[in-house]
């Protein structure tokens, strides 16, 4: 297992500056980027429990949320506001970095030891860029699952504009590998050798009374309770398929050849039903937010999160929180 996982990292807390073996400037990805071109594209939200489920098996960030975490008391509203400050380090051009030392302060608080004994804290860089790994492979699966597929040219060069993206944070750069075959012997490391099959993780996957997503709010109680088992399950297979066979393995699930081709078939379907989508609303609104400032349209400032998906009044002032200004008060 890596150092962070077994406790505190040498270049944890009390080392989050700048690497000085990394970057000093770091610049923020533009609209020229592969990055935008995916990662904040709706097509994300299929992986939504991937991803999660792939965060929370690492030992650290699965303990941090189990101990900190109210996540699957409200876990509509905490996705979609976290899609904010999140997609900003991508989409906030001048003001993302920024943005990403909000989003690392937010993990400040986060530490203490596990069920295991083991200590913890989610701005060790081991930890902090686990999560920062997964949202790069969200970004390279909806483009290869979902959207018609990528060139090993373009995996390079989604894997250097992640570089960049990192270094934004200001964490140590030590655990990111230097090349993108370099990435994938890392990945299959954590994913063989490191993640966890933990409560966290399955909680996650955990959808059977799931509350009705945003987009469905009209929706009867009763009908939803009819419509969700197809979702539920239709969500779950995806997320099975887009694991890796170690995961898979670890959590006991199972893949077929015939499913691998049935997924395929329905990236297809989706890729080509979301050429039909007006581009403008094929994005997440702190996304749209970048391309109309990019293009010239008025953008005054970064999209915050509707009131809706704020955390309850007596947990607004917590940290661990993005919660925008103007809300802070309830």
């Amino acid at each position: 297992m890596t150092a962070s996982a077994h406790g505190p990292d040498p270049n944890g807390p009390d080392h989050t500056g700048p690497d000085p073996t990394g970057p000093r400037t770091a610049e923020p990805l533009g609209p020229d980027s592969l990055t935008w071109r995916w990662f904040g594209d709706w097509r994300g939200l299929l992986l939504a429990p991937w991803a999660g489920s792939m965060q929370n098996m690492h030992p650290e960030l699965g303990a941090g949320v189990a101990e900190h975490s109210r996540f699957f008391e409200e876990r509509w509203e905490r996705l979609f506001r976290s899609l904010y400050p999140i997609g900003g380090v991508v989409y906030d051009g001048p003001l993302a970095a920024r943005t990403a030392r909000e989003v690392r302060g937010y993990h400040a608080s986060i530490s203490g030891v596990d069920e295991h004994g083991r200590p913890y804290h989610a701005l060790n860089p081991g930890t902090f860029y686990w999560a920062h790994a997964t949202f790069f492979m969200l970004t390279v699966q909806v483009a290869e699952r979902f959207g018609g597929g990528l060139t090993e040219a373009q995996r390079h060069t989604l894997f250097d504009e992640h570089v960049r993206w990192y270094a934004l944070y200001g964490l140590s750069m030590k655990p990111v590998p230097r090349t993108w075959e370099e990435f994938q012997r890392y990945w299959d490391h954590m994913c063989a050798d490191v993640l966890e099959d933990n409560r966290p993780t399955r909680d996650v996957l955990n959808m059977r009374r799931i509350a009705r997503p945003p987009l469905l709010r009209l929706l009867p109680s009763p009908l939803w309770a009819l419509v969700r088992i197809p979702i539920v399950r239709l969500t779950l297979w995806i997320t099975v398929g887009v694991y890796p066979q170690a995961v898979r393995e670890r959590l006991g699930l199972r893949w077929t050849p015939h499913d691998e081709w049935l997924l395929r078939k329905l990236g297809l379907l989706v890729h080509h039903a979301w050429q039909r989508v007006p581009e403008r609303h094929r994005f997440h609104p702190r996304a749209r937010a970048g391309w109309d400032r990019e293009r010239g349209r008025s953008a005054p400032g970064p999209v915050e999160t509707p009131a809706r998906n704020l955390p309850p009044a007596e947990r607004r002032g917590l940290p661990q929180h993005y919660v925008p200004k103007a809300d802070r008060r309830g």
